[in-house]
């Protein structure tokens, strides 16, 4: 009798144990009684069922998920053929539904995810796909969430990861975009090409300018220099005549002196034009001489005796 007892006993602390059960941080399990879910969650530590009457169904995490894409065939709505590839972030909040609603949760997202990323490639052109992937992004966010929801998942983004056209439109855009760069370089050379020839035209134009005022300038300048000496010249002449006529005055014995000084000037003046360096003849006769002198005399005898 007593093994039997000690049997039953171990048997009844065998499951009695087995009916502990651990649940980690940030998981929930769903238990079942006797096959048939009766909304009993088991929250994380430590839990205990009933052996043999309940039992957990479905075990999986409440974290933030990511599912990786494979990349597939897209056709763009002006039909080229390009490869995508996404990620998708999502999570699990009603963990009832995402087992008993829908079996395989993970796959059912996949070819849920590829079948809206071929619809949304569709509606737009090849050089939308490149320059939109933000607005593509938002709207596959959209719909999945839209879709997923029956399943107790949220989406909480979206990302497309490689757009990769066909390698003959890679080809064609290589070229188109080779010829692009050309057509730019062309223009830029030109551009600086005219920059350049308008800036030296102007720097020419400039240079002509300041070179027209500079002579402009020098021609004034010389032509107030030499008023400045004409009138120095003349206020020297009427000075120097101012002084001689005082002198006459003042002394007549002076004329004589003034006479030498008259006929010394003009010998002077035969010797420089002798001197020149062009060539010149002079004829001097010498009796002409004292007749200028007397000439000269006269003419100072007619001045205003004192």
């Amino acid at each position: 009798m007593e093994p039997f007892a000690l049997m039953i006993a171990a048997i009844l602390g065998f499951g009695g144990l087995s009916g502990i059960k651990i649940v980690n941080q940030g998981d929930e399990a769903l238990v079942e009684r006797l096959g048939k879910y009766t909304g009993k969650k088991l929250q994380p530590g430590l839990n205990y069922l009933i052996p043999m009457l309940e039992r957990v169904s479905f075990q999986q995490t409440i974290r933030e998920r990511v599912i990786d894409i494979p990349p597939q065939q897209c056709i763009t709505r002006d039909n080229v053929s390009v490869t995508v590839d996404a990620v998708v972030y999502w999570r699990i909040l009603d963990m009832e539904k995402a087992y008993y609603r829908v079996e395989n949760l993970q796959a059912a997202m996949i070819n849920l995810v590829l079948t809206q990323i071929r619809a949304e490639m569709g509606q737009l052109s090849l050089d939308e796909t490149f320059t939109a992937r933000n607005q593509i992004n938002e709207l596959l966010l959209q719909d999945l969430d839209k879709s997923t929801d029956p399943w107790g998942v949220k989406v909480t983004r979206v990302e497309l990861r490689d757009l990769i056209p066909a390698k003959a439109v890679m080809d064609a855009m290589e070229l188109q975009m080779s010829a692009e760069r050309k057509k730019r370089a062309a223009i830029l050379t030109s551009e600086g090409e005219r920059e350049s020839a308008v800036n030296a035209a102007k720097g020419r134009a400039d240079a002509l300018l300041l070179d027209a005022e500079a002579q402009q300038k020098s021609v004034l300048l010389a032509a107030e220099a030499e008023r400045q000496q004409q009138v120095l010249k003349a206020q020297g002449v009427a000075a120097s005549a101012g002084i001689i006529g005082k002198q006459l005055e003042d002394n007549p014995q002076s004329k004589r002196a003034i006479e030498i000084l008259l006929a010394l000037g003009y010998l002077e003046m035969g010797n420089n034009i002798g001197k020149s360096d062009s060539s010149k003849v002079m004829f001097m006769d010498p009796s002409n001489i004292p007749a200028t002198m007397e000439g000269i005399k006269s003419i100072l005898g007619e001045s205003p005796q004192s």
